[in-house]
Parts: C-alpha cells; sequence; structure tokens
C-alpha cells in the first residue's frame, strides 16, 4: 500500500482551511485518511502551518511520501532536515548528540527568521495605518478650510452688501432730509 502525507481541504468557499493527513495514495482527496498529524491555513500572514513534527518524522522514516507542498511545509517546520540528520545517525555518519546539535542550531536561526519576519509585517502595518490617519487627517483640514473659506466669503458679501445698502441710503437720506428744507424755506 503506498501512503502519502497530503492535505485534506475543509473550511467554507473561498476561506479554504487544509489538514495534513497521511492517507492511503488510492483514497480520494477528502476522503479516508490513517492519521490527521496537523493543518494549514493560508488565509493568514504569514501562513499558519501547525504539525505534529514526530508523528511526521515516523511517517517518512516509514516509507510515506509527501506531496510538494506538504514537503515545503514539512521542510520549514524542520522535519526533512531532522528526517535527513536521522539517516545520518542510522548509518553511523555522525553521532545522535551532533545531530540534535546541528538541528537546533537550524531551529534557532530559523525562528529568529520568523521573528524578524514578523516584526516586518507588524511595523509595515502600523506604518501604513499611520499614513491612512495622517491622509485622512489632511483631507479633513482641507474640507474644514474650505467650509472656513466659504463661509468668509460668505460673510464678505454679507458685509459688502449692507455697505452697499448703507451707501445707497445715506445719499438718499441727505437728499430726504434737504428737501423738506428747502420746502419748509418757500413755504415760509
Amino acid at each position: 500500500m503506498a501512503v502519502k502525507i497530503r492535505l485534506a481541504r475543509r473550511g467554507r468557499k473561498k476561506m479554504a482551511i487544509y489538514d495534513v493527513v497521511v492517507a492511503d495514495a488510492r483514497a480520494p482527496r477528502d476522503g479516508r485518511f490513517i492519521e490527521k498529524i496537523g493543518s494549514y491555513n493560508p488565509n493568514t500572514d504569514p501562513a499558519t502551518i501547525s504539525i505534529n513534527n514526530d508523528r511526521a518524522l515516523k511517517w517518512l522514516l516509514n516509507g510515506a511520501q509527501p506531496t510538494d507542498t506538504v514537503k515545503a511545509m514539512l521542510s520549514y517546520r524542520g522535519v526533512m532536515l531532522k528526517k535527513h540528520l536521522q539517516i545520518g545517525v542510522l548509518k553511523e555518519a555522525i553521532t545522535q548528540e551532533q545531530a540534535d546539535e546541528k538541528f537546533q542550531s537550524w531551529l534557532d536561526s530559523k525562528e529568529q527568521a520568523i521573528a524578524t519576519k514578523l516584526d516586518k509585517i507588524t511595523q509595515a502595518k502600523d506604518t501604513a495605518k499611520k499614513d491612512a490617519f495622517a491622509a485622512e487627517v489632511a483631507k479633513n483640514q482641507a474640507r474644514l478650510d474650505a467650509i472656513k473659506k466659504r463661509e468668509d466669503d460668505a460673510a464678505a458679501a454679507v458685509a459688502a452688501a449692507e455697505a452697499e445698502a448703507k451707501a445707497a441710503a445715506a445719499p438718499a437720506a441727505e437728499q430726504a432730509p434737504e428737501a423738506p428744507a428747502a420746502e419748509e424755506g418757500e413755504n415760509a
């Protein structure tokens, strides 16, 4: 029986989540499997990979063949390196202590690289939020300035209209008192 380590799809439409399963190669993709050894969520940034490394290593050493995608995930998690080192131990090319030391140094550097990537993603999100907020503040300030300018223009227009009305009323007021005075002079 050919055994594969592959993905089994679950989740809703366009939001897939996958189980990492050990299954017979003849079984359907989402059908019967021997053992579930982890899960994979590509919807997060970075993708969430949760695999039981010990069980995956056991199946690999027993001859299970991973698909390309699962092989990439196992390499990312260090299972393929651990398999390689374990085969070296079985062939007595290196000791178990040397293999464990090599794997631990690789694991430390990998964790540091992942932490650096997460920091960069977090900083990029924070920068994008700050830039969006600054742009929104600038746009709101431009709107407030435009409203204030319209209000000032309206107030200036009202003041000009009042000044014109006063100017028009002032000559009429000056002429109106002279006319009665002239009439009074004629009557007297």
